[in-house]
Order: C-alpha cells, then structure tokens, then sequence
C-alpha cells in the first residue's frame, strides 16, 4: 500500500498530538525533520528500513 507522504505527515502529526501531548514545536521539528529525510540521501535507507 503507498500512501502520499503529506498524508502520512498529517496522520502522525494528529495522533502525536492526541496521544502524547507535546509542545507544538517539537510537533513541527519532527514533522519537517522527517520531510526533509525523505528526500536526503537518507531515503533509500529509511525506505528499506520502512518496509
């Protein structure tokens, strides 16, 4: 199944803030950290390490 990574973004984003309660911006650093990996040379990597 592939899902487009802003929907992805968006769905961890919701429940981070639902279930653990952190300040908005580590939400926000996480979030553009990890779309800033995606397209890094980083990607194969955490793509083989997602699947």
């Amino acid at each position: 199944m592939q899902v487009p990574l802003w929907l992805a973004l968006i769905a961890v984003g919701y429940l981070g803030i639902k279930l653990i309660r952190p300040p908005w911006w580590l939400i926000a650093v996480l979030l553009l950290g990890g779309y800033l990996l995606a397209d890094s040379v980083l990607a194969p990597a955490i793509d083989t390490a997602v699947k």
